[in-house]
């Protein structure tokens, strides 16, 4: 197959535990706006994005929390536009008390213009929120990898 343009990621879905502490944590600390929801009992479900594009679904089929050692999703960077942002979710997600991977904003690698906060969300699914440029200066806590690959 020959395109000039690779695809795009349409949305990011995500199969979680409890729908309503996530949907809590993703809507009321994330700011994702919900789409859609099923409330079936066994269909759970809900689209969450920015008018009416989906960018995050949650599927409540899961039994156990996150295992990074299973194949599948790393981690799920969330990219927004200036590092204030980034240190503006850093103090709402440590008021929702959610434990960092890196104290503060780091670079993505020692040197790098992009950086951004490192943590999990309720079910243990690795996250990033980064921005493209404002983490000049700082320290890489890892010199030799990528500050995302390890968390």
């Amino acid at each position: 197959m020959t395109t000039s343009t690779a695809p795009r990621t349409g949305h990011i879905g995500l199969n979680v535990t409890d729908l309503e502490r996530s949907l809590a944590f993703y809507r009321d600390v994330l700011g994702y706006g919900v789409i859609g929801e099923g409330k079936e009992e066994s269909r759970r479900f809900a689209f969450l994005g920015e008018g009416s594009r989906p960018v995050l679904t949650l599927w409540e089929q899961a039994d156990a929390a996150y295992s990074a050692g299973n194949a599948g999703l790393h981690h799920l960077a969330i990219e927004v536009d200036t590092i204030e942002r980034v240190q503006e979710y850093e103090r709402a997600l440590r008021a929702y008390g959610v434990e960092f991977a890196y104290e503060g904003v780091v670079p993505h690698g020692e040197g790098a213009a992009s950086g951004g906060i490192f943590f999990h969300d309720p079910d243990g699914t690795r996250l990033e929120i980064y921005s493209p440029s404002g983490a000049e200066g700082a320290t890489a806590p890892v010199e030799s990898a990528p500050t995302c690959g390890f968390f």
